[in-house]
């Protein structure tokens, strides 16, 4: 069975940084993954993106400078540096796996995601 494990979240003051961690076992497939995020009365939304090899990622224009993911192929450990936060980053943050890298905006949408973990809260005080 697939599980994927966020850590990393917690109290972070205004233009701290973090590190999000996504640990994924239960397959040794390296599946192109995402972050989301869900905001307090908001819908999740997409926040980061990237491939099998690491080699190709994408952002949301509002995270876009200032979030960065990465993965570490053999440990099949997936990353979110966030830097400059602010409250509007405050939110509960999700990994999730994908089947394939989409080439269409497919990617946009949590309903094209086959496995999800259970989330990290990052809350950011001002």
């Amino acid at each position: 069975q697939v599980q994927l494990v966020e850590t990393g979240g917690g109290l972070v003051q205004t233009g701290g940084s973090l590190r999000l961690s996504c640990t994924v076992t239960g397959t040794d497939d390296n599946l192109p993954m995402a972050w989301f995020r869900q905001a307090p009365g908001k819908e999740r939304e997409f926040a980061a993106r990237i491939n099998r090899l690491g080699t190709m990622t994408s952002y949301a224009d509002s995270v876009s400078g200032r979030f960065t993911i990465s993965r570490d192929i053999s440990k099949n450990i997936i990353y979110l540096q966030i830097d400059s936060l602010s409250p509007e980053d405050t939110a509960v943050y999700y990994c999730a796996a994908s089947p394939r890298y989409y080439s269409d905006s497919s990617y946009l949408s949590d309903k094209n995601y086959i496995y999800w973990g259970q989330g990290t809260q990052v809350t950011v005080s001002s």
